[in-house]
């Protein structure tokens, strides 16, 4: 395989094809003279948001949070290139299901802290509320649906809880995101530690909505997942966090559908299965505390 790295200010001795993940980027396991490290490779045009994403992750990694930390970033021939550390270990997702239930829940607890930490990064300068910003996506993401060819059965439990609980994204604060916050995204290391990767959707937002990806934590391990969320917030779990949580999955799972038609059957059947899950997660409409975390004590 080819690969047009012209202009990098680095020599590249051995370079291998990372394929695992969604992200638009190109993404290599490279060694060079200091080291292996991730390179991820962008179009011109993502200059801007590269930056920003170099330099959050940055100020992240300032607070102590284990991490593929950003080493450099900047432009070359062929657009932009990112140069971050190489995580060795196994991937999260694939290993904790494996543990004693004990070790899932120090890791989950772990991850609680972690995500914590970056939700303590405030969003600064001048910047739209939150509930006029995200009722704006609530209503694109469910026109959207409405045009799919393809439904979710039972999905009028999702309408339901969105228009029930959107009355809460009034007044919520904004903090830095990762973005894709999930075990599919950090790694155990070779200490046993976890460590967080993939910061290519960082962004801002309502802390709380960046438990919408929980879902894929929770198939991997509730006694991880219960951990995280406990490890949040000190065991001290406000009510209304039950509330916005069902109407972040609701308009992530509706969002699924349409955006997995275009990968094919797989993915769309991937989709189907999640929906069903979370309809399960609530056997009672009335009741916003998950089953996975009711009938999980540690």
């Amino acid at each position: 395989m080819k690969h047009d790295l012209k202009g990098l200010p680095f020599t590249i001795f051995t370079i291998t094809p990372v394929l695992a993940g969604w992200s638009a980027d190109e993404k290599y396991r490279v060694v060079t003279k200091d080291g292996i490290f991730l390179l991820r490779l962008s179009p011109e045009d993502q200059y801007e948001r590269k930056l920003m994403e170099f330099q959050a992750m940055q100020n992240i990694a300032e607070l102590g949070v284990p991490m593929s930390r950003a080493i450099d970033m900047g432009r070359y021939e062929r657009g932009v290139y990112s140069l971050q550390e190489w995580i060795e270990g196994e991937n999260a997702e694939v290993l904790i299901p494996t543990l004693l239930t004990n070790e899932q829940a120090r890791l989950g607890k772990m991850a609680g802290g972690i995500l914590k930490t970056i939700h303590s990064i405030p969003r600064s300068g001048e910047f739209e509320d939150w509930d006029t910003l995200f009722n704006r996506k609530i209503d694109k993401r469910i026109q959207n649906y409405l045009a799919c060819p393809l439904t979710y059965e039972g999905d009028a439990f999702f309408f339901r809880a969105i228009e029930r609980h959107r009355g809460l994204l009034k007044n919520r604060p904004q903090s830095c995101h990762h973005g894709d916050y999930h075990v599919g995204n950090m790694m155990i290391d070779r200490d046993s530690q976890l460590v967080l990767i993939d910061f290519d959707r960082l962004d801002f937002g309502d802390p709380w909505e960046e438990f919408n990806r929980l879902f894929w934590s929770v198939k991997a391990s509730a006694i991880f997942a219960k951990a995280l969320v406990d490890a949040y917030f000190d065991s001290l779990i406000p009510c209304c966090f039950w509330e916005l949580f069902q109407l972040y999955i609701s308009v992530g799972a509706l969002s699924s559908l349409p955006w997995a038609i275009p990968f094919g059957d797989k993915d769309v059947s991937n989709m189907r299965e999640m929906a069903g899950i979370l309809l399960d997660w609530y056997p009672k409409e009335d009741e916003c505390i998950p089953t996975w975390y009711r009938g999980n004590s540690i």
